[in-house]
């Protein structure tokens, strides 16, 4: 089942896509009872996470390529909800930062609170998959050991461009298309942990919540964008998240525009 989250007579709340692009509410409360067809609502972010967790150096061959060693358990960072970014929207380069980098992975969306979970228990906190990239100021990370500047600026975390409820299959392939050439391949099943094994780490650390987002890693093959790009992310059996690039301005924080978001 794929899903996204709409507005609707001021009211928000998700509801599953048809191949016809209806919409049937999933909040049985709100009272619709017959489909909604797409004309009629606005798309929202796909979840107003608590917070955005990152895993990082998830695949062996990205670590060798950033010359970073593995450690023990999974490491990870977070970004910012505001680094949220729609399908169809535009990545913007922030103002005097050097080599910024697509990194392609698959997200995870938790639907129920969980706390000290097993991998075997893990599936059924699941809200579904989505597709994620993580955008990286290369040269800032490069330079700090702290990632929250380089991974946490507005537009750093395009997610979308819907939430697929199947977890894919482990040979699915993930890969970032940019300009319409593929620059970035791995498959799932390289993974040092797997989505299910990273939600049980996680969450005996700490509290995972509805909408809260897992970023699962990236695979070997990351590489700079630049203004006039346009980026795909694909996650095979999920979907594909569509984002283009350009140069940040002043105004592009501060006109009070409200972003629009499209499906691909």
């Amino acid at each position: 089942m794929r899903i996204i989250r709409v507005r609707h007579n001021g009211r928000v709340f998700y509801a599953s896509l048809g191949e016809d692009h209806m919409l049937t509410c999933l909040q049985r409360n709100l009272g619709y009872a017959e489909p909604l067809p797409m004309s009629e609502v606005s798309l929202m972010p796909l979840v107003a996470p608590s917070k955005i967790i990152c895993v990082g150096l998830n695949f062996r061959d990205h670590a060798a390529e950033i010359d970073m060693p593995l450690s023990a358990e999974p490491s990870f960072f977070l970004k910012p909800p505001s680094s949220l970014l729609g399908n169809g929207q535009t990545i913007l380069l922030p103002r005097n930062v050097g080599r910024i980098d697509y990194e392609a992975e698959l997200a995870v969306i938790i639907g129920q609170h969980c706390r000290h979970v097993s991998p075997e228990q893990a599936a059924g906190y699941v809200f579904g998959y989505t597709c994620a990239n993580d955008v990286t100021a290369r040269d800032l990370q490069q330079g700090e050991r702290m990632f929250g500047r380089c991974k946490g600026y507005d537009t750093f975390c395009p997610l979308g461009p819907w939430i697929e409820t199947g977890m894919p299959p482990e040979d699915s392939a993930v890969r970032a298309v940019v300009n319409g050439e593929v620059r970035q391949q791995g498959i799932l099943r390289d993974m040092i942990a797997n989505p299910l094994e990273l939600i049980s780490y996680l969450s005996g650390i700490m509290s995972l919540t509805p909408g809260d987002v897992i970023l699962t890693g990236t695979p070997k093959g990351v590489g700079p964008i630049a203004p006039g790009d346009t980026v795909q992310i694909e996650v095979e059996n999920v979907g594909v998240l569509f984002n283009s690039v350009d140069r940040e301005d002043e105004s592009d924080f501060t006109d009070g525009d409200a972003p629009v978001y499209r499906l691909q």
